[in-house]
């Protein structure tokens, strides 16, 4: 194990992120994505196909034993930093990152495998809202089946399989049919949530919720980091090449002091976003200070991916705020992650935890 963590990406991460940008131009391009928004089916199941199905992309992290690729958190930080640019509208980080994490800590191989394939998508029914260390609501067992409601669940709309947090201490797969999901109204478009309603609903128990939840949720975390990355690159990328062609007194906006300093500011913060992502993708992968390193990336990620998008939205002026323009898509997508498992705040308590340096 190293001591020092690899923030750099390898020739194969490179490979795998041009791979996976060559897809998303093709699948989920803004207006196709915009024009899913404003549809009651905004998940692009062709997308998400096309990354499971094709590329093999939902296994990354499951065993090659169990059908999966065997890769590691790094190569799928690549694949959600990609995501994160094209603000794309597919289960990926619920499935092939939180529910597989899940299952990878209960053992759950059948399920696995299933995932793994693309063909079924998993969802772990918690809030999208809730961070590592918090308790998440868990339903009733009663008379062996599950009896409860949890709101806030990130692309429950499509989930095949729920894994289900019980009052009993156990993690349970319950069938997506034999639950009722109700969508809620959800600022990101791009990734609806939902009110999962289990009145005595069938389920398999697993294994113990706690720490394959804590496990999951920590996960999420963590490579979250690098789907705000993308974001805060596209952000300050397209708005970059915007201001080198729009003119203001016969020259080119981005040739102004102060909007140089603006520009030159938030590259720095994406430089030190992709630093702390890196280093909670390799922490995973490792297994080196995880705890400290999801929580660092989180702690910093939220606020410099907030600011790119709205840097982005100002700086393109009148355009940026159309509905035509992807902008909007990035900022919601940036603005909803901020509370995605743990807002900055939470994360900043946990690591002050972590490193002994309470408040008094």
């Amino acid at each position: 194990m190293s001591a020092q963590p690899d923030l750099l990406y390898s020739e194969e991460e490179e490979a795998l992120r041009a791979a996976v940008r060559d897809l998303l131009a093709d699948h989920c391009d803004a207006p196709a994505v915009i024009a899913r928004t404003e549809s009651d089916a905004p998940h692009d199941l062709a997308a998400w196909k096309a990354l499971s199905d094709g590329m093999g992309l939902a296994g990354l992290l499951v065993p090659e034993r169990l059908g999966g690729q065997g890769a590691s958190h790094r190569e799928v930080a690549v694949v959600l930093e990609e995501l994160g640019r094209a603000v794309a509208p597919v289960p990926y980080l619920s499935s092939a990152v939180v529910a597989t994490e899940a299952l990878l800590a209960v053992g759950d191989e059948e399920l696995l495998g299933r995932l793994a394939s693309g063909r079924t998508i998993g969802a772990l029914a918690v809030g999208l809202h809730t961070a590592p260390g918090a308790a998440p609501k868990a339903v009733r067992v009663e008379d062996g089946l599950l009896r409860g409601e949890v709101s806030a669940v990130a692309d429950a709309a499509v989930a095949d399989v729920l894994l289900v947090p019980a009052d009993d201490g156990g993690l349970y797969a319950v069938d997506a049919s034999a639950v009722t999901v109700t969508p809620q109204v959800s600022f990101d478009l791009t990734r609806p949530l939902a009110t999962v309603t289990l009145t005595g609903a069938p389920g398999r128990r697993l294994g113990d919720a706690g720490p394959a939840v804590r496990r999951a949720l920590r996960a999420g975390a963590g490579l979250l980091a690098s789907e705000q990355l993308g974001l805060a690159d596209w952000a300050l990328t397209e708005t970059v090449r915007y201001l080198k062609e729009r003119k203001q007194f016969n020259r080119p906006v981005g040739g102004f002091q102060a909007v140089k300093h603006r520009l030159a500011q938030l590259w720095l913060e994406v430089v030190n976003l992709r630093a702390v992502a890196r280093g909670a993708a390799d922490a995973l992968a490792t297994g080196a200070d995880v705890d400290i390193a999801a929580a660092v990336a989180q702690a910093y990620a939220a606020g410099v991916a907030v600011h790119a998008a709205e840097e982005a939205l100002q700086l393109h002026a009148g355009i940026g705020m159309t509905w035509e323009h992807p902008v909007h898509l990035n900022l919601k997508r940036a603005k909803a992650d901020s509370i995605a498992y743990g807002t900055a705040g939470a994360h900043r308590e946990a690591v002050a935890e972590l490193v002994d340096l309470r408040a008094p």
